[in-house]
């Protein structure tokens, strides 16, 4: 079974770079509300999403989702 842990790894990332929704999704040019949606699970980023998260937090898509 696959557990995704997205949610998770968001707001931890969000966390250590001391950024809330409204600057991270100035950042990487993304509505709050899917950064809002993303972390109460009600919807999935797109795989664009995924990449500029991944891009402004230097680490792997797969670190994201939380697939080892």
């Amino acid at each position: 079974m696959i557990n995704i842990k997205f949610d998770e790894n968001l707001k931890r990332m969000m966390m250590e770079y001391s950024v809330n929704q409204v600057a991270l999704s100035k950042e990487i040019g993304v509505a709050q509300s899917a950064i809002s949606a993303w972390l109460n699970k009600k919807k999935e980023p797109s795989i664009t999403s995924l990449w500029l998260l991944a891009d402004y937090f230097d680490c792997s898509v797969d670190e994201l989702i939380g697939r080892e």
